[in-house]
Parts: C-alpha cells; sequence; structure tokens
C-alpha cells in the first residue's frame, strides 16, 4: 500500500511545481518597476535604438555600473518582440527557471529525487524569488548562472569530464558578466570548500582547475572588449566626476571588490545584521526551517565531515557572511543563494522522521502560515486596492479554500506539511502581483504619463521632459521620441511636456504658457512607509506631476 500511496503523492507535487512556475509568472506583465529595473530596461532599449550592443548609455551619458550580459539578452528580446514589459521580463525570469531546474539536479545527485523535488518547490515559493520574478532585475539571471556554472562543475570534477568543464565555465563567466566578480565567490566557493573540508587535497590541486581560469578568462573577453573600447580608449570621458576612469579596473576590481571595501566609487553603509533579518523575510515561508536546517547540518557534519556534501552550505554562507561584512547591502543580494538554501532546507526536512520533530515542523509553519496570511489580510484592508476584483477574489477564495482542505486528503506526513506552506504562499503572493503591484504602480507617474500620452496624442505632438529628472520610466514605456528641455531652453512649438507641478509651478512664474491636460498622482513605489499603505492617510505622502499643452 505504500507504493502506491508515495506515486499519488509525488503526481500532486508535480501539479503544485507547475503551479508555482505559474506564480511566477503572474507578474510578467505588470508595468516595470523603477528605478532599478526601468534603467535596466531603458539601458537595453537604448543598445537597440542605437544599433550599439558595445557601449552602454543611461540618461544620454556613457554609463559604468553593471556589466553587459543581462541588457545583451534583454536586447535580443527586445529586438524580437518590441519594446514592452514582458519582454523585458521573461528572460530574466527564464534564466530563473533555469536555475530552478539546475536546483532539481544538483540535489537529486547530492541525495535523491524527493528531496529534489522538495527543494525545487521551496525555491519556487520562496519570497524574494517571485518578488525578483515581477520586479527583474539583475539576479533572476545571475541566481540561474550561478547553480548551473556549480553543477557542472560538480559534474566536471566527479566525471572528469571535459565537456563538463567547458559548460561549467562558460556559465560562470556569464554570471562574471552579470554582477561581477563576485559571482567567482559563491561559485568558488562552492566547490573549493566542498574539497577542503573534505580533505580531497588531490583534487582540489588537480590540473583542470588551472584549465578553467584560463576558459573564464577566454569567455569573459567580450566584456573586457567592450568595457576597454567604450572607456580605456577613452580617457577624456567623464565617469563618476573624473576623466581617466579605466573601465576594465572598475569591472575588475571597483564594481565589486571596491564596494566590499567601501573604496569604491559607489558606497554604502553596512550593517552585519543585515542579510540575517533580510533572510527572515525573504525566504519565507521557509526561514525559520532554514535556520534550523543549517544549524543540524553543521552539527551533523562536524560529526563525520566525510559523510557530507559542503557544496551548498559553503556556496551559501561563504557569500552570506562576505555580503554580512560588506559595507553597500541590498536585499536582492541573497537571491543568488537561495537555490542552496533551498536544497539545505529540503534535505533536512527529508531526513526528519520522528513524530515529535514533524510536530515541531508542523506548529511552526502554522505560525508562520497564518502571520503571512493576517500580513496580507491587513495589507488588503488598509490599503484597499481598486485592482481587488471578483475573479481575482475567486481565485484567492479557491486557493484558500484548497489550503483548509486539500493537503491533508492527499498527503500525510512532512509532505502535508510542505503542501499547506506552498498553498499559504500561493495565496500571499496571488493577492501581491494580481492586485497590489498593479495598483501600486499606478502610483509610478512616469509610467502612468507616458501609458497615458501613448493613448491620447493623436496629433504626434513633440514630447518633452524637464531636464535633470530620473525619467527612466517615462522613457520606456513612452512610444515616441522624446527631448529634454530646461527653464533657460524655451520650446518654440506646440507640445506636450511632462513635469512635477513643483517644476511646473518655476515655469508658470519664469513666463511659460501652458494648459494642465492630466494630473498623475506619484510616491516612489519602492519605499513603501505605513503611511502610504493607509488608505486614510495616504495623501499625505503623495506628490504630482501633470502632463501640459504647451503654448509658446
Amino acid at each position: 500500500m505504500h507504493q502506491p500511496r508515495t506515486t499519488h503523492q509525488t503526481k500532486w507535487l508535480y501539479l503544485f511545481i507547475g503551479m508555482a512556475v505559474i506564480i511566477n509568472f503572474t507578474g510578467l506583465f505588470t508595468t516595470i518597476m523603477g528605478p532599478d529595473a526601468n534603467l535596466y530596461a531603458n539601458i537595453a532599449k537604448t543598445m537597440v535604438q542605437r544599433n550599439n550592443y558595445a557601449d552602454l548609455f543611461a540618461w544620454g551619458s556613457d554609463w559604468l555600473d553593471k556589466p553587459h550580459f543581462p541588457f545583451w539578452v534583454a536586447a535580443v528580446f527586445f529586438k524580437c518582440f518590441g519594446f514592452t514589459t514582458w519582454a523585458y521580463k521573461l528572460p530574466g525570469i527564464l534564466f530563473m527557471m533555469m536555475g530552478v531546474v539546475y536546483t532539481y539536479y544538483f540535489a537529486k545527485d547530492l541525495y535523491n529525487k524527493q528531496t529534489a523535488l522538495w527543494a525545487v518547490l521551496i525555491l519556487l515559493t520562496a519570497q524574494h524569488i517571485i518578488l525578483s520574478n515581477t520586479d527583474v532585475r539583475a539576479e533572476p539571471y545571475l541566481t540561474g548562472l550561478i547553480i548551473a556554472a556549480v553543477y557542472h562543475f560538480y559534474k566536471a570534477y566527479t566525471r572528469n569530464s571535459f565537456s563538463q568543464l567547458v559548460l561549467a565555465c562558460l556559465f560562470t563567466a556569464c554570471a562574471v558578466m552579470t554582477k561581477g566578480m563576485f559571482a567567482l565567490i559563491t561559485i568558488g566557493g562552492a566547490i573549493v570548500g566542498h574539497l577542503i573540508i573534505t580533505r580531497q587535497w588531490k583534487q582540489l590541486f588537480h590540473w583542470r582547475w588551472l584549465l578553467a581560469i584560463v576558459l573564464v578568462l577566454l569567455f569573459i573577453t567580450p566584456e573586457v572588449w567592450c568595457l576597454y573600447k567604450q572607456f580605456d580608449l577613452h580617457p577624456e570621458k567623464v565617469v563618476f566626476g573624473h576623466t581617466g576612469v579605466s573601465g576594465i579596473k572598475f569591472f575588475f576590481w571597483d564594481s565589486q571588490f571596491g564596494r566590499f571595501f567601501n573604496t569604491g566609487p559607489i558606497k554604502g553603509h553596512g550593517d552585519p545584521t543585515f542579510f540575517i533579518h533580510t533572510t527572515l523575510w525573504a525566504f519565507l515561508p521557509w526561514s525559520l526551517l532554514l535556520f534550523a536546517a543549517i544549524f543540524q547540518f553543521i552539527k551533523k557534519g562536524i560529526k563525520n565531515v566525510q559523510a557530507q556534501e559542503w557544496y551548498c552550505i559553503c556556496g551559501s554562507l561563504i557569500t552570506f557572511l562576505l555580503f554580512s561584512a560588506s559595507k553597500f547591502q541590498l536585499p536582492h543580494y541573497l537571491n543568488i543563494v537561495f537555490p542552496f538554501f533551498a536544497i539545505i532546507t529540503a534535505q533536512y526536512l527529508k531526513g526528519l522522521s520522528t513524530e515529535k520533530g514533524i510536530k515541531a515542523i508542523r506548529i511552526t509553519q502554522t505560525i508562520v502560515m497564518v502571520l503571512m496570511l493576517l500580513i496580507t489580510v491587513t495589507l488588503w484592508y488598509f490599503y484597499r486596492p481598486e485592482t481587488f476584483g471578483w475573479l481575482t477574489g475567486s481565485i484567492i477564495f479557491v486557493f484558500l479554500l484548497m489550503l483548509i482542505f486539500l493537503p491533508g486528503r492527499i498527503s500525510t506526513g512532512m509532505q502535508k506539511i510542505i503542501f499547506s506552506t506552498m498553498l499559504a504562499s500561493f495565496i500571499v503572493n496571488l493577492f501581491l502581483n494580481l492586485c497590489f503591484y498593479p495598483s501600486l504602480l499606478h502610483y509610478q507617474s512616469g509610467s502612468e504619463a507616458s501609458l497615458w500620452i501613448n493613448q491620447n496624442n493623436p496629433q504626434k505632438l513633440p514630447v518633452y521632459i524637464n531636464d535633470g529628472q530620473f525619467h527612466d520610466d517615462f522613457s520606456f514605456n513612452l512610444h515616441a521620441p522624446f527631448t529634454e528641455v530646461s527653464d533657460s531652453s524655451p520650446i518654440k512649438s506646440k507640445g506636450l511636456l511632462y513635469a512635477n507641478t513643483g517644476v511646473l509651478h518655476d515655469l508658470g512664474t519664469k513666463g511659460w504658457k501652458f494648459t494642465v491636460i492630466k494630473t498623475f498622482k506619484h510616491y516612489s513605489v519602492t519605499r513603501l512607509k505605513p503611511t502610504f499603505l493607509n488608505r486614510n492617510t495616504r495623501e499625505t505622502e503623495l506628490s504630482e506631476a501633470q502632463v501640459v499643452l504647451l503654448n509658446p
């Protein structure tokens, strides 16, 4: 009787993994969220418009911060499908899904198929993974590339395979060309850490690693050449307020290690505990289980080092500790180690067999689920998104009924707890992606104004924007070309001007003639405050931007 029951549960597990994949795509058509994602989308858009894939430009100037790889990929999708929100987000989500596949294969090789399936479900429902597939930046690319590189290095080492080594180096190079040299720490930390802890000194000094260094350097030559062409060949360019800036030096040192040591042109202020409390919410609903899993893994591993795999714990914790020591910290940096976290958590849950242990997990996850659902209901009550209609409400209600009645009917033991936790995550993120974020982005005035102009400018009047404003959300979504203007450059033709009300007031006092035709509420949507989330106090946090008809 045991085998049919197990097969039945596995079929449901496949179904829920498919649902989790769909949940990660529910933010595909939601307006791109600023400031970073709109900036990156504009850089890729500029590549296509200028037919220049070697140089990076932002706000009309040379741009030196992130490497080229994600912009190249996004530009290819723009070239094929046009400048749309979904064409920007889709490749990032696909790279994340590639990371899910590699998480499955890695966990299956290290443990077993059941652990691998649980790891996939944990990864797909981790809160910041779903968020990053809605607010797409470089992290979905990097997450997929890093776990792919580690998997192929693992296969190259265990099989002594040259083809696996080449694949590993290719994925590593793409990761480096996505975020910089720090990607090597996560990838190298996983492999080297395992070999050191298990005392495989001969394998540690194998010639393949020297070849790997050569191959990675070879594969990143497109990035190095582009940086040399744009910056090193032109020391007269002003970058970060200085001339003589080397793009190659920035790529190899300042972009990552300069931030780590806080000596580069881009500085931050670090908190050693930042990523601990970030993990607590970013890896929900599995974060408490993750902390327990890491503790038990190390406790058990110390007693029998050779019996454990150390790839996941080394790849994740070395990166975690280095990020914590860094002075430049952002929540999405941690996404790259979530595949390792998912595997660590899954193997811990798979290893629990005592009724006492399962009961403790059940109580913990029940508390987490209740808190997540209460926070979601509270957010709905105070925010009241206008996008919450009968259709989305019905979908969420169906999943709520599934949470209450389904897990106990189709599963037992630990898998029942996993199914319940997963369904709670589905409910929370369906609300966020189908209701909350679409409503929130109505307060991103630049994208709202450009979308309005696209539909309400039948005369194809020239479009202007006030010089000096950050306008990536406006310029990406606008179909027509636009011109930046300042109060010292009077406009001699009729046209539409987008600016905030303070700027327009100043222009009016200087004699500019215009008629207000549309007003938009504005808020910095990535910096949420309780007073904004509360509909009764929201107006106190809002500013205004307007589209006006110029009458020179």
